[in-house]
């Protein structure tokens, strides 16, 4: 028997006035009901909160929870300074090959500093930095015209 049976047996035993045993029988239908009932409000209550829990670690700590989405801002920040930095070393570059492609002074300023090239009649003397550069001691190109 159902529950919604239950309580229309007991409907219609208060209306008809049955016996005193049938009272009886509904006080105890009646009192099931209402046990029941408060239990199972405590169940869906328990569930409801391990429902609403679960949803708040999902939504925190999920695949795409808070978290997740603040590791990707953080990486979207570190991208997009990486791409400006990028975006002006490539202005850099291009403003040098335009150089390059129409002054000739900084063609044989290139030639000069990579290739170590010289005029006719130029020394070139190489002196090392000062003391204090460390392990890695630079040297310095100087030219002198005979």
């Amino acid at each position: 028997m159902t529950l919604a049976s239950a309580v229309f047996v007991l409907e219609l035993m208060k209306q008809s006035g049955t016996t005193r045993k049938m009272s009886m029988l509904g006080a105890a239908m009646l009192r099931w009901r209402q046990r029941d009932g408060l239990g199972w409000r405590k169940v869906a209550t328990v569930a409801a909160a391990a429902v609403a829990l679960g949803l708040g670690y999902h939504v925190m700590f999920g695949q795409n929870g808070l978290t997740a989405y603040e590791q990707k801002r953080m990486e979207a920040q570190t991208l997009k300074r990486q791409l400006q930095s990028l975006e002006r070393e490539n202005e850099l570059l291009k403003s040098h090959v335009e150089r390059l492609q129409s002054d000739p002074n900084a063609i044989e300023h290139q030639a000069r500093e990579e290739l170590h090239y010289t005029r006719p009649g130029e020394v070139i003397y190489t002196l090392p930095e000062a003391s204090g550069a460390g392990k890695h001691t630079q040297a310095k190109n100087t030219t002198a015209s005979n």
